[in-house]
């Protein structure tokens, strides 16, 4: 006993202090992308085949990234002119699904909930999380916000284990055929009024399985989602971001 306590003596405070300072991220931490240029005069629109995902529209010398199916690949294959890179700017999560359609520029951060909902959950949220045919890269970036560097517990936000005592749901995955019931009765399950949030690529437009015939295009033909985390999956510091962005406690 006694030598546990020297140790947590020793390691001292260890919860980030986030948000109050910004975070400290790798250098290999692929972000908010950023675009070199314009698209050349020549340009085949090669981007649009090359990425494996379709998240590249170009024309007219602009370049357009949907988010909501990038899955930020290390090296992006998509341009060959090497046009897109990724910053390290971690504040990627938004209300409408429109705002992860992004060509550069100021991004469209999401905006709190309506006042009505703001005066409900501000100060106290309860989410019910469900994987939803994810491969555990999103929910494993999920469950690390309750350990001491995070502390999810001190914004009053909390996951819970029946949608009967949730605000809200948080949903990962591709929306698997399988699972389709299961979200559907899980949401019916929480009282109104409540909340839906899509964390990562899959959550938000079927990810890699996009075209697959066993998966959902996302969330939205089934749900009205209340915020869109993107990401392959998202840093937890993204998904904290947009969860106090949504709370109007950024």
């Amino acid at each position: 006993m006694l030598q546990m306590i020297r140790e947590r003596w020793r390691q001292g405070f260890r919860t980030g202090k986030f948000p109050k300072e910004e975070p400290i991220l790798p250098p290999r931490f692929r972000g908010l992308p950023q675009f070199a240029g314009e698209c050349p005069s020549d340009c085949d629109r090669a981007c649009e085949v090359l990425c494996p995902f379709s998240a590249c529209k170009s024309g007219d010398g602009r370049l357009v990234l949907d988010l909501g199916r990038c899955l930020f690949c290390a090296d992006c294959p998509a341009c060959p002119q090497g046009r897109i890179t990724f910053g390290n700017d971690y504040r990627l999560a938004v209300r409408q699904r429109q705002d992860l359609l992004y060509s550069g520029g100021e991004y469209p951060l999401a905006q709190p909930l309506e006042p009505e909902r703001l005066k409900l959950f501000g100060r106290s949220l309860k989410l019910r999380q469900v994987s939803a045919g994810g491969c555990n890269g999103c929910e494993a970036d999920c469950n690390v916000l309750g350990t001491l560097v995070f502390d999810l517990g001190r914004f009053g936000i909390q996951f819970v284990a029946s949608p009967r005592h949730a605000d809200g749901l948080l949903l990962t995955g591709p929306v698997t055929e399988n699972m389709r019931s299961a979200v559907l009765a899980t949401y019916e399950a929480m009282p109104a009024p409540k909340i839906v949030i899509a964390v990562g690529a899959c959550g938000i437009n079927g990810g890699p399985f996009l075209h697959s015939s066993e998966v959902s295009p996302g969330l939205d033909p089934l749900l009205p989602v209340d915020l869109y985390i993107p990401g392959c999956p998202p840093h937890p510091y993204t998904i904290l971001d947009g969860l106090l962005r949504l709370l109007d406690r950024r």
